[in-house]
């Protein structure tokens, strides 16, 4: 692409890099220039502009920014996403429900490596999705670009798996344990993290802080995914609710997690169905480390003691005024 000082005379068809305030009115960048545009930039007393002209063999910024669109999502309905008209060179892409957002990264970074006028920038991996939320913006910055650049980004990034996985379970249970038969301030904000992601909340219930009463209520529960929320915070994986995971026949995957709030947090299984223990600070609506396990489950995405390990990168979350012991401590 040719870009820089342009005479009049040699700017017609060529795109206008800058605006211009005339008296009867702007003209706007973007524009290809014709005779008309000439004459009133040549009344208004300018002798030449800033233009771009691409080359032939070069792809404008809208075609640029579609093509790459295409290929990232060649169906987009399936991928549970949308496209928005490609507009100055750009692209957007917005969630057509709720989910978590999935992508390889390695494959992202690749495409932001074949041209630095070719972009893409997104939400973060496992990022909370909401209808109509935008997740990705797909920009051409120049006026046009090699389309060599364009065809390998595009063939990179249909290796991206770029898409929003869907909530595929629908029904919670929570086991709550209490030392005087009351239920804690959680409950709604536990509902509020569900219903986001259309889940309903169809059984709470109260126990005594046992580990035979937890056993019970585990084993008793149809629900697609059960929530522990004990009285006491579980600080270690032979506690309470981790053994009665285990008693009920089911499977302890990870206790602990390098997530701050979130630390005191395990999971596991039971008949196929994911077993949380929330750590107290699940009872906040602030972001923690639970959101960040829930939120993956619910999706039917796979996880792993080593895919929680990998949380501590980013895991430092926001102090909440409700914590009991503050990071920083006073003495």
């Amino acid at each position: 692409m040719r870009f820089g000082p342009t005479p009049l005379k040699d700017a017609q068809g060529a795109i206008l890099a800058h605006s211009i305030a005339l008296s009867d009115g702007p003209l706007r960048k973007g524009k290809t220039l014709d005779a008309q545009d000439l004459a009133r930039l040549s009344a208004a007393g300018h002798s030449q502009v800033i233009t771009a002209r691409p080359d032939a063999s070069d792809c404008t910024e809208d075609a640029a920014a579609t093509a790459l669109a295409t290929a990232l999502l060649p169906d987009a309905t399936a991928a549970g996403l949308r496209l928005s008209p490609a507009h100055t060179g750009r692209v957007n892409l917005y969630a057509t429900g709720a989910g978590v957002l999935c992508f390889d990264p390695a494959t992202l970074h690749r495409i932001n490596l074949c041209h630095p006028m070719l972009t893409l920038a997104c939400l973060p991996l496992h990022s909370r999705l909401q209808d109509g939320e935008m997740v990705a913006t797909l920009k051409t910055i120049s006026y046009a670009l090699p389309q060599t650049a364009v065809d390998a980004a595009c063939a990179i990034a249909q290796n991206a798996q770029f898409h929003r996985a869907a909530p595929k379970l629908q029904t919670c249970a929570l086991i709550e344990t209490s030392f005087d038969g009351s239920a804690s301030k959680g409950r709604a904000a536990l509902q509020t993290r569900l219903a986001r992601l259309k889940v309903t909340l169809t059984h709470h219930q109260i126990t005594p802080h046992d580990s035979g009463a937890i056993q019970a209520a585990l084993t008793a529960s149809t629900a697609d995914i059960v929530l522990i929320l004990t009285a006491s915070a579980t600080c270690d994986e032979n506690d309470l609710a981790p053994s009665a995971l285990r008693a009920a026949g089911g499977t302890v995957t990870r206790f602990g997690m390098p997530v701050d709030p979130g630390n005191l947090l395990f999971f596991g299984t039971l008949k196929a169905r994911p077993v949380i223990g929330l750590p107290g600070c699940a009872k906040s609506p602030a972001l923690n480390g639970a959101d960040w396990v829930l939120e993956r489950l619910i999706c039917g995405l796979p996880l792993t003691s080593q895919d929680i390990a990998e949380m501590g990168v980013g895991g430092l979350l926001k102090e909440i005024p409700t914590r009991p012991r503050p990071r920083d401590s006073q003495t």
